[in-house]
């Protein structure tokens, strides 16, 4: 049986999506500094939690997988630091926008899209009000270290 390190990343994020990607950054190789080989970082970490609240202008953090700043720059990191990151982030297709998982094998290269299934609707959470449900079906990725599954919160 092969041992595989994982870790999570915890962080605080503020308004200021640059400084949040370089603050996970910064925690990714910490922790790929201490052997972690799995990193796996916040749900929609590029800013603070948008989904509390209904405003339209939200609309415009989402894009596609190839646009998106935090996966493109995982991609070299995951790449240069030979760990497999998966990236959370809000995707836009033609027709939706969805929570979804971008996840980076250890060579930089995106393996798939998950996209989150369980959308949840209360007056705390407005996440039905900025995604579509998922269309993936539940995953299983085939990364060098081995096979992983993603899971988004509700899912």
């Amino acid at each position: 049986m092969r041992e595989v390190t994982v870790a999570a990343v915890q962080m605080k994020c503020c308004a200021d999506r640059k400084k949040n990607i370089e603050h996970a950054e910064h925690l990714v190789r910490q922790a790929a500094g201490k052997g972690a080989q799995v990193i796996l970082l916040p749900e929609l970490f590029e800013g603070p939690y948008f989904c509390q609240e209904r405003r339209y202008e939200s609309y415009a953090l989402a894009k596609t997988a190839e646009e998106n700043d935090a996966v493109r720059h995982f991609s070299k990191i995951a790449s240069e630091l030979q760990v497999v990151i998966p990236v959370s982030f809000y995707e836009e297709t033609k027709n939706s926008m969805f929570n979804s998982v971008a996840v980076l094998d250890a060579d930089g290269r995106n393996l798939g899209i998950y996209r989150k299934t369980h959308i949840p609707d209360d007056h705390y959470y407005q996440e039905k009000f900025y995604f579509t449900p998922g269309d993936t079906g539940f995953r299983v990725f085939d990364t060098r270290y081995g096979k992983i599954g993603i899971g988004i919160c509700w899912d």
